[in-house]
């Protein structure tokens, strides 16, 4: 019976990925400077996650109002799944969204992710991620990057973030 050992190698650690989150949080809010209100939505589990922390950041100046929402989809069959959210897609009416996920890779979670919003009106809707593949196939591009990596297709990116678990980002 033989083993396959998988290779990984760390790209970020714990406190990496909280310097990324908070550079995100301080680019978010210099683009959005004169807004007072944000929507951040993650896309449930780490994009949400994601979108909590940049939250934490982004309430601590004081300045803004966060609605912290997350969205569920199927991240494999977006189109064979219903997209959910925690709040009421009206409320997005002239506001500026932050769809946050983990990993963009081709694009196509985080087009979904966009598509209940565009029934109504929203003033600006931005992107941010913690790592960027740069594999895309559909036309969405991230505004705010942690870490922009050049990998092969057959490399996988994973994101272990969340309470009670050690932070990290490998690359196999």
């Amino acid at each position: 019976m033989s083993t396959t050992v998988i290779q990984r190698s760390l790209v970020l650690n714990s406190s990496d990925i909280a310097r990324r989150i908070q550079r995100i949080a301080f680019e978010i809010m210099e683009q959005n400077y004169e807004e007072t209100d944000l929507i951040l939505a993650g896309i449930r589990q780490k994009g949400f996650v994601l979108a909590q922390r940049l939250e934490k950041h982004i309430m601590a100046t004081g300045r803004f109002n966060i609605v912290l929402t997350d969205i569920q989809l199927q991240k494999r069959k977006p189109t064979q799944s219903e997209i959910l959210m925690g709040i009421d897609p009206s409320f997005v009416n002239n506001k500026v969204i932050i769809v946050c996920d983990d990993v963009a890779n081709t694009g196509q979670t985080l087009l979904y992710a966009m598509k209940p919003f565009l029934d109504f009106a929203p003033k600006k809707i931005q992107v941010a991620v913690l790592i960027d593949r740069r594999h895309k196939q559909f036309p969405v591009s991230a505004d705010f990057v942690g870490l922009s990596l050049a990998t092969t297709m057959h490399q996988h990116i994973t994101v272990e973030i969340g309470s009670g678990i050690e932070e990290a980002v490998y690359l196999s």
